[in-house]
């Protein structure tokens, strides 16, 4: 759960989806979903009233799962870090 601001929201606290995995023997049997539909539930449970995620530009599999599910996109952005 983000308490902070979260890109595209308008409420706090907001689920967020920080990662999710299924081994490839398992995929594309609905335990992606069903990991997804768990995680809201809990979120809702908690007070939130929105529940986002994020994936790297180029995972489209990531990509294609969140549309699946209903996500919509709210931005893209380029992140930059250098050592100091």
């Amino acid at each position: 759960m983000q308490h902070d601001y979260v890109e595209g929201t308008s409420t706090t606290p907001v689920g967020y989806l920080e990662g999710i995995f299924v081994k490839e023997g398992y995929r594309n049997k609905g335990y992606a979903k069903e990991l997804l539909d768990a995680c809201e539930t809990w979120a809702k449970r908690n007070g939130c009233y929105e529940f986002a995620s994020d994936c790297e530009i180029g995972n489209t599999n990531s990509f294609c799962f969140h549309k699946a599910m209903n996500f919509k996109e709210a931005n893209r952005i380029i992140c930059f870090t250098k050592r100091l």
